[in-house]
């Protein structure tokens, strides 16, 4: 098992580093040299844990512990052929070595076959003294099975052995969060404050999970919490200052994004966040300072370019809208949303054709969403092209078959193209599938609605 380089003096390595500088040949214990190993290892200094491994099997050929580092180089470095050859070696020595059974597991979970890691994580734990790391294997194999109640309860007895083990603390929340059991996460994390009422990280974890249960007040105090913990702690203010938000304290939520750029570097997301609150408070200038803040700071946050796209089509300024939103798309234009929004704008602009491109290639960028076909097939009809609205409310009909909008849409256009036959059917379809959507045609074909054959079908539901 990984053992804390910390809990041996440093004076190792430097004699190690000081023999490979010189090339003179110094003598190490073997938990020497599995300090060393493990020093480069969680360094990322493989190649010097490699040399380590070749100079410890050479002054002790014998040790178990080295070969199963060399092992766990190994695998690291996708050689597992090599490793298992090694391994079967070993087994033969010593049949109980939890650590055989450990790198077996991971080479296992290398070739996706969690289950069969999760078997040999199992047999690990019967043979441990130390089970630590290999529940935390154990949770992350579970994860790549999609078990997360499984996950969950291997991640919680790591935290049981280490309270300050955030790592799995945060993948117990994340466990709780996918099987949607707030209520149990909650629960979870006030029982863990009992016993570490100033972990931040905890209090952060409980602050979130009230924010998603819209429990403002106890968030608040959850954040308040984590910062008399940690005042430094840049994720409690900014988190705080969402609360804030939603409870309509602007300028107190500013207060707390400040205190994030006061005390780290500033983030496009202080900034975009900042920005938004001057807009609530109406403060234009101040808004619009902080959105080109966000968008100069991280050109590639589009929650930045949409938010001065937004502010100036709010405003109706309509031309500066679409000045940002074409920054935006110069800048990523393979974004759907981006070219969504710019298709709205030239929408509102009068800009058939240019629209008709936009929504193209959002959609060829994976927009599917309802309102991009019905918008997309407004335009389309606005611009007197009712063959390309019809096949654009077809398509649509493809991902939305028991979508109501879509039919009475198709039925409109079909009549506009003295296509009655198709009309007609679209007009069942659409009544039988919801009839009080009917006004959809009342608006957008009123020259329609009022036609004796279609009064005839609509009475009929």
């Amino acid at each position: 098992m990984q053992l804390n380089p910390d809990e041996r003096p440093g004076l190792p390595i430097a004699k190690f580093e000081s023999m490979l500088k010189t090339d003179d040949v110094y003598f190490f214990d073997s938990e020497d040299f599995e300090d060393i190993i493990h020093h480069y290892l969680n360094n990322g200094k493989v190649s010097l844990a490699k040399k380590a491994i070749k100079i410890g099997l050479e002054q002790h050929p014998d040790s178990i512990e080295l070969k199963l580092l060399d092992i766990e180089v190994l695998v690291f470095e996708n050689k597992l052929e090599q490793a298992e050859q090694l391994l079967d070696t070993l087994q033969l020595l010593d049949n109980s070595n939890e650590e055989i059974y450990v790198q077996r597991a991971n080479i296992f979970s290398k070739k996706d076959n969690h289950e069969g890691a999760v078997e040999l994580l199992k047999k690990a734990l019967d043979l441990s003294n130390d089970s630590f790391d290999i529940y935390s294997l154990l949770g992350m194999e579970y994860l790549f099975l999609d078990d997360y109640e499984m996950a969950k309860q291997s991640f919680q007895q790591c935290v049981s052995f280490d309270a300050q083990d955030y790592s799995s603390l945060y993948n117990v929340v994340y466990c709780f969060e996918f099987l949607e059991d707030y209520e149990g996460a909650i629960h979870y994390l006030n029982d863990y404050l009992e016993r570490n009422p100033y972990c931040e990280v905890a209090w952060h974890q409980l602050g979130k999970l009230y924010f998603v249960k819209k429990m403002y007040k106890e968030a608040l105090s959850a954040f308040d919490f984590a910062i008399i913990s940690d005042d430094r702690f840049i994720g409690a203010y900014f988190e705080k200052g969402k609360v804030l938000e939603k409870l309509g304290k602007y300028n107190e939520a500013i207060e707390n994004y400040e205190t994030t750029i006061s005390i780290d570097d500033p983030t496009s997301h202080a900034y975009l966040r900042i920005g938004k609150c001057h807009e609530k408070l109406n403060n234009d200038d101040l808004a619009k300072y902080y959105f080109y803040h966000t968008v100069h700071e991280d050109p590639l946050l589009d929650k930045g370019w949409l938010a001065i796209t937004n502010f100036y089509y709010r405003k109706e300024d309509y031309a500066k809208a679409l000045y940002y939103i074409n920054k935006a798309i110069n800048i990523d234009e393979e974004n759907p949303v981006y070219w969504k929004k710019c298709a709205k704008i030239n929408t509102v602009l009068k800009k058939y054709d240019e629209a008709d491109f936009a929504y193209k290639q959002s959609v060829d960028l994976g927009n599917y969403e309802l309102d991009t076909w019905t918008s997309w097939a407004n335009v389309m009809v606005l611009n007197k092209d009712l063959d390309s609205a019809s096949q654009i409310l077809s398509q649509g009909l493809e991902f939305y078959p028991e979508k109501a909008e879509l039919k009475y849409k198709l039925a409109g256009v079909h009549v506009l193209t003295n296509n009655l036959t198709k009309a007609k059917n679209y007009l069942y379809e659409a009544l039988k599938t919801d009839a009080k959507k009917v006004t959809i045609l009342k608006e957008e074909f009123p020259q329609l609605y009022n036609m004796e054959w279609i009064k005839n079908i609509i009475s009929e539901f």
